[in-house]
């Protein structure tokens, strides 16, 4: 039987554990429900390369995503759950094949946030990457507006963490921009995966600088810097072995390093832009949000040559008003971007208050193209105080002509 390597470096002494123990050439070391005694039988166990049957492993490692999950809806802080250690209960539950898979974006959030944050000693990350990637373009193809409204609605909600949905949102909108500019599918491919796992040689820590209310310090500063190559390190520890992801993956904040592989040019392009795009859309404590429309103008001015052409193609991908933005209307009404219009400047909307900021409780889209329901200008999302319906806007959309 193959045996898959288990983190020994967060087994919590004294508790039982939730599943067998082997050394990798098969060996019985602990038997479930067994503690670690101390750390040198830690020691011990990582000497012996401690390792767990894929189902064990993979039913682990969804319970662990689980506990994180439950520890940022409660608020706990990203330090400390840096520290949690693996689970010692596994529910029956997380042993169904492919249930962690079986949802929306949410869903592939909380897979992908254990995936960042546990780094170089996840379990079985690249079956689970692997399903990642399929289920996000399934997703993707199969409505792309209601992929960037839940993406665009999830970057704004920082107690689910924020590095899984930048790594989602950048690979949506690396994908959409790719496709703009006929990049060829292999290259496409390797840029999506790059997206998704850029930044997981800083995962926790830029879930830290999401919530702190100071500036970088020096020492986050040389993290930010160093972090690609860090990256590539533990990428490379997983087992994936593809140039072209490693290359996008290494200069994605450096993408005209002459030391970039000639078939990636574009894409390592593409990846900085979309990086710093959704970046700039994501609120901190030390600045608000940058709009969308401003976001793009900010990407447009000053390019040139190859990444005029880039900028040009990721607004019209994502449009000025992307799905799950706010906007103002001429006539005074707060809306919310539903769906890419016909132009980048001209999405569906939903009016959410009217122009006193009262609540209006029916969702009705609307075009943006008449002069009443025109685009005024956009709305940061720390300034909408409304619930919405994900169900009742969906709902809403039925109808509207996809682009």
């Amino acid at each position: 039987m193959k045996y898959v390597p288990i983190p020994v470096a967060l087994l919590e002494v004294g508790k039982p554990l939730p599943v067998d123990i082997w050394s990798a050439s098969g060996q019985l070391l602990l038997r479930k429900g067994q503690p670690v005694t101390s750390e040198d039988h830690r020691e011990k166990l990582h000497a012996h390369n401690a390792s767990s049957t894929p189902a064990d492993a993979q039913a682990w490692q969804r319970s662990y995503e689980r506990m994180v999950h439950g520890m940022l809806t409660a608020g706990a802080d990203v330090q400390a759950i840096s520290k949690a250690p693996m689970p010692s209960e596994i529910r029956a539950s997380d042993y169904v094949v492919g249930e962690q898979l079986n949802g929306g974006w949410q869903d592939l959030q909380e897979v992908l946030r254990g995936i960042l944050y546990q780094g170089g000693l996840a379990v079985s990350p690249l079956e689970r990457l692997v399903g990642i990637e399929k289920k996000a373009l399934h997703l993707l193809q199969t409505d792309p507006d209601d992929s960037l409204f839940c993406l665009f609605q999830a970057l704004a909600d920082t107690s689910q963490g924020y590095c899984a949905s930048h790594a989602l949102l950048c690979a949506v909108v690396c994908h959409m921009t790719a496709i703009k500019l006929t990049v060829p599918e292999p290259q496409r491919q390797a840029l999506v995966t790059a997206a998704l796992l850029m930044n997981i040689g800083m995962a926790r820590d830029q879930d830290s600088l999401a919530r702190q209310n100071t500036p970088p310090t020096d020492w986050q500063r040389t993290l930010i810097q160093e972090h690609p190559q860090k990256s590539v390190a533990i990428l490379q520890s997983f087992g994936i072995e593809d140039v072209e992801v490693l290359d996008i993956v290494r200069w994605h904040h450096e993408p005209n390093a002459a030391e970039g592989m000639a078939s990636t040019a574009t894409a390592r392009q593409v990846l900085a832009m979309a990086d710093s795009f959704v970046a700039k859309m994501a609120a901190r404590k030390t600045r608000v949000s940058l709009s969308p429309v401003k976001a793009v103008k900010s990407m447009v001015m000053g390019a040139e040559g190859a990444a005029q052409g880039i900028a040009s193609a990721m607004a019209q991908a994502a449009g000025f008003y992307p799905p799950g933005t706010y906007v103002k209307l001429a006539n005074g009404e707060t809306a919310l971007s539903v769906q890419r219009g016909e132009r980048a400047n001209t999405p569906w909307v939903i009016p959410i208050l009217d122009k006193d900021g009262v609540a209006l409780g029916k969702h009705m889209c609307k075009e943006t193209t008449t002069p009443a329901t025109t685009i005024a200008s956009a709305v940061a999302v720390e300034n909408v105080r409304v619930t919405l319906s994900v169900e009742k806007v969906r709902k809403a959309r039925v109808g509207i002509k996809s682009l």
